[in-house]
């Protein structure tokens, strides 16, 4: 993972100037920022704004627009109300409509400081909805299927072991603080996530749907990224572990569907922003066993993503003026080369992902590596299509690499592991009508249509990743 740059911004990753805009949302968001300065009503803007950025398939920051709607009425009305919400509110909006410009998906998903100003939106709105909570994955993970995830059977002894070790450990990093404290502090913090770290590893099992694994992946994430101790969201994924612990020593078989998603999103965060490089070869494997994907990349000099930057909203205002260089694919506007690359690499993946699903319908010659094939062929094109900016066939295309995951694990030749692991396999014709949908879609993309959002071949899926098979 690459360090935050220093460039003086207040998001997280670099823009992406090849991505596609959601100009009716920038415009709306426009409208409704000067509407908000103004004290005049802004709502009716950001309705435009939610109903484009849905379209666009950018689910993730339609999900921070309907909180900007909910709380707009507000930041707008009782005096009593304002004076207490218009603040967050107005920084919401600021901030939002500067994310959405930079036309990075991952960032509109993944952004601490657009999570930042989500949290505070619904506590906002909490005081006049009781009961409803908002939690990182909520963004992040908005509408991806999330599999059922394992706690293979252990001794007794050993699960009681292990605890008591964890619940030692456990005690130091919750009291540390970020970048505070003496060298001795900090070195018995690094002490007990050492510990940690070591506690995981002998939890984890040969299951690639085990929960262990997947915690022992996102605890050296936040090693690696620095985040490990003192950081609020990292004392919970620990703590919660510890619970999940006590759950499996009674015997539980499946880790809670939200501490999963918790954790899953904690790994992807840092990644998703920043990229990857070639150290984080194991932890990207976790993600892909997961539907998601990251982009490698080499760490520059603060200076170089500097000038990268600096570049990259040179190439935005340059695109903006000049309409010959951008394509309309409904509410989406493209640019053209990234487009005409897209189409390409596009038209190889889908042709390998039709073959390898008519090729699944025969168990005789089932075969993990092809499985493996075919779901790196669904993330390359799921890749491409986020960072031009097409959101639902990014979604399904992300989905439908985790389902042929899913296959390659369940198909597994070894006897050891075979006898281990429970994944459940989609059925392949699950698989051959995603496929179809792909390329019918990626038909559509090619003539300059939209391409359509909430399709069945997702939905299905979705049903049958989270059931756990067919």
């Amino acid at each position: 993972m690459t360090p935050q740059s220093a460039a003086p911004v207040s998001f997280d990753a670099l823009p992406n100037p090849r991505g596609g805009a959601v100009r009716p949302a920038e415009l709306a968001l426009a409208e409704a920022l000067l509407a908000f300065e103004q004290h005049s009503e802004s709502t009716s803007a950001l309705l435009r704004a939610s109903h484009a950025l849905r379209g666009a398939g950018w689910l993730s920051a339609q999900r921070f627009a309907d909180a900007l709607v909910r709380l707009s009425p507000l930041a707008e009305g009782d005096p009593a109300d304002a004076v207490n919400a218009r603040p967050v509110f107005g920084a919401a909006l600021r901030d939002f409509r500067a994310a959405l410009e930079r036309h990075n998906l991952r960032e509109l998903s993944c952004s601490p400081v657009l999570f930042n100003h989500y949290r505070a939106l619904c506590a906002h709105l909490s005081e006049h909805t009781p009961g409803s909570t908002v939690a990182f994955e909520d963004l992040a993970l908005t509408a991806r299927p999330v599999p059922p995830v394992s706690l293979h059977a252990q001794s007794a002894d050993q699960l009681a072991h292990l605890r008591a070790r964890y619940e030692r450990a456990l005690l130091p990093v919750l009291r540390s603080q970020a970048d505070t404290g003496s060298a001795a502090a900090l070195a018995v913090t690094n002490a007990a996530l050492d510990e940690l770290d070591a506690v995981f590893g002998e939890l984890a099992g040969p299951d690639p749907y085990d929960f262990w694994r997947l915690a022992k992946a996102c605890a050296k994430a936040l090693r690696i990224s620095g985040r490990a101790a003192g950081e609020t969201d990292a004392r919970r994924f620990y703590a919660r572990c510890n619970l999940a612990l006590a759950d499996h020593a009674r015997g539980i078989e499946l880790a809670p569907r939200s501490l999963v998603r918790a954790t899953l999103a904690l790994l992807w965060r840092d990644y998703a922003l920043f990229g990857a490089a070639a150290e984080d070869a194991d932890q990207v494997e976790v993600l892909h066993d997961y539907g998601l994907t990251v982009d490698w990349h080499v760490a520059g000099t603060q200076a170089s993503e500097m000038l990268w930057e600096a570049g990259a909203v040179q190439a935005q205002a340059i695109s903006a003026t000049r309409s010959a260089l951008t394509r309309e694919l409904g509410v989406l506007a493209v640019n053209v080369n990234a487009y005409e690359d897209f189409l390409q690499t596009a038209d190889a993946s889908i042709s390998a992902l039709t073959e390898h699903a008519r090729a699944a319908d025969q168990p005789e010659k089932a075969d993990p590596s092809e499985a493996l094939q075919a779901g790196d062929a669904a993330y390359r094109l799921g890749s491409a299509a986020c960072a031009l900016g097409l959101g639902h066939v990014a979604l399904l295309a992300d989905a439908l690499g985790l389902a042929w995951r899913r296959r390659a694990h369940a198909g597994v030749s070894t006897p050891a592991v075979r006898a281990h692991v429970i994944v459940g396999a989609p059925a392949a014709s699950t698989l051959e009508q995603a496929a179809e949908a792909l390329r019918a879609t990626l038909h559509k993309v090619a003539a300059g249509v939209a391409p359509p959002g909430g399709n069945t071949a997702l939905a299905a899926l979705t049903r049958s990743i989270e059931q756990g098979g067919a």
